[in-house]
């Protein structure tokens, strides 16, 4: 496994994480946003593992202050796009063109699994400039859906809900009350970070083969239309 991040926070961990699970962990330094970086990842996972088998797209930020749509800035809506759309886009693309070169690894199942948002789908007036990057990220998935499945490559658009990680800790005291009001899902719990790990895995590993371009909602219900 490779993982990559703009810092080295947490990459410890991870590594511990994989070796105890009879994994191999290389951790590269990188900002995804930098087209430049990009391609030096790809190098480094090439170099590490000679391929890959699942570009997993889970680098994105949410904004910095949550304001009203008519407050959006240029500099966040930059921002947001940059990161979660085109760099995503563009990762992803490079990535694809390794995996279909000739005389490139086929070892299993391969992949491309993107983290959007139910706000792919679910419009939120605060965070205008986060909803249209995560529906970018959907057509994204879908898009390399069609490109991709003539050559055996899958691609996954992976939704979470309300998870508990740093990007909602600012207004964790509200998600909360709402969540045991049921007011967000019909599962009364915060979503965990090990919740939309184990549907990346799941996929990864080719549990669902006959799938591609669809997405997997992990949002405790959220989704769900109700009366």
């Amino acid at each position: 496994m490779v993982g990559a991040d703009i810092a080295e926070d947490g990459a410890e961990e991870t590594r511990k994480a994989v070796e105890a699970a009879g994994g191999r962990f290389v951790f590269h330094r990188a900002d995804i946003a930098d087209l430049a970086a990009q391609e030096a990842l790809l190098d480094a996972a090439w170099g590490a593992f000679g391929g890959l088998e699942c570009l997993v797209n889970n680098a994105g930020v949410q904004v910095a202050v949550r304001a009203d749509m008519l407050e959006t800035t240029p500099e966040s809506w930059d921002r947001l796009l940059g990161i979660n759309t085109r760099a995503t886009f563009f990762l992803s693309q490079r990535t694809a063109r390794r995996m279909i070169a000739e005389g490139a690894p086929r070892r299993g199942h391969r992949s491309l699994v993107f983290i959007s948002s139910v706000n792919a789908v679910a419009a939120s007036t605060n965070r205008a400039e986060y909803c249209v990057s995560k529906a970018g990220v959907s057509m994204i998935a879908r898009l390399f859906a069609l490109r991709l499945a003539e050559h055996g490559i899958n691609t996954y658009d992976i939704r979470p809900g309300v998870i508990r990680t740093d990007m909602t800790a600012a207004v964790a005291e509200q998600y909360t009350r709402q969540i045991a009001q049921g007011a967000v899902a019909p599962i009364r719990r915060w979503g965990e970070p090990e919740d939309i790990g184990r549907a990346i895995a799941t996929l990864a590993a080719g549990a669902m083969p006959f799938s591609t371009g669809h997405a997997f909602p992990v949002d405790g219900g959220l989704l769900v239309p109700r009366m």
